[in-house]
Order: structure tokens, then C-alpha cells, then sequence
């Protein structure tokens, strides 16, 4: 079972997405600097359940076209769970994963994967230096510049 703070609607983590973003506790990375250390603790927050879940799903529903997990790949079938209950519904999903990569499994559920840990001296997504990748499964395309400011 996984744990997770209250979720917000948000429009930048996945661009041309209106995505409901979870924030995942428990997440064993401990990437120095991460601006998320609340959610190290896996007792943090409260139970993503199914039932949970569809009652935010059903709060906004026709508003949403994404539900965008920032982590949580450390439990994959409780993961997988939540991912099949949102594709069912015709919603796209998205991980962001300080890891590296995932495994077939979660990539089948998945529209969108961030991969890469948190590295301060190379910046985020926003960043040309960045060692993360934010990819459309779908296209493999990188959506990394989308991201950068125009100079």
C-alpha cells in the first residue's frame, strides 16, 4: 500500500496536460537537495487507496486529462494498481521517478516517464544541462525543451 499527501491539479509537470499529481511518500532515493524530503517518510501522508483515488478522479471529472505519480515505483503491483484504475478511465498517466528507468510492467501502464535523480548542479527539466528526461512513451520524444526558457 502506498501513502501520499493530498493531490493537486497542476498544469506545467506535463506539458499540454491538466494532470492530478500525487506526491508519493516513502521514496528511498534521498536525493540530496530534493525539495520533497517530507515525502521520504513512508508514514507521511494518507492511504492511496482505489476508493480514494476515484473519489478525486470523480471530483474532477471532464477537468482532467492526466494523473501524474511522483513516485511510488518502489511498491511496482500497488503502482500498477492505481495506473490500470486510471487508464480504465480514459485518462493518461505519468511517473516521475528519480530512478533511472522502470520496469515493462509500470512502462505499460505509462504515457509519460521522468527518469533521472535530482542533481542540483545539473538542474531540473528547465535546465539544457540536466541529466533528467521527460518522455512521451508513445513517440519516445524527449519533451525536455519544452521546458527551457527562450532567450
Amino acid at each position: 500500500m502506498l501513502n501520499a499527501f493530498e493531490p493537486r491539479v497542476v498544469l506545467q509537470e506535463v506539458p499540454g496536460e491538466v494532470s492530478l499529481a500525487w506526491l508519493v511518500t516513502g521514496c528511498p532515493l534521498a536525493c540530496p537537495g530534493c525539495h520533497s524530503r517530507d515525502s521520504w517518510d513512508p508514514q507521511a501522508g494518507s492511504p492511496l487507496t482505489g476508493a480514494r483515488l476515484q473519489g478525486w478522479l470523480e471530483r474532477y471529472r471532464g477537468l482532467l486529462t492526466c494523473v501524474l505519480f511522483f513516485g511510488g515505483e518502489w511498491d511496482r503491483e500497488a503502482l500498477l494498481t492505481l495506473l490500470r484504475q486510471v487508464r480504465r478511465q480514459g485518462l493518461k498517466t505519468c511517473l516521475y521517478t528519480g530512478r533511472e528507468r522502470v520496469g515493462r510492467a509500470l512502462l505499460a501502464e505509462l504515457d509519460y516517464l521522468k527518469t533521472g535523480p535530482w542533481r542540483a548542479e545539473l538542474g531540473g527539466l528547465d535546465s539544457r544541462d540536466t541529466n533528467q528526461r521527460l518522455i512521451c512513451l508513445s513517440t519516445g520524444e524527449s519533451l525536455n525543451h519544452i521546458f527551457w526558457r527562450r532567450s
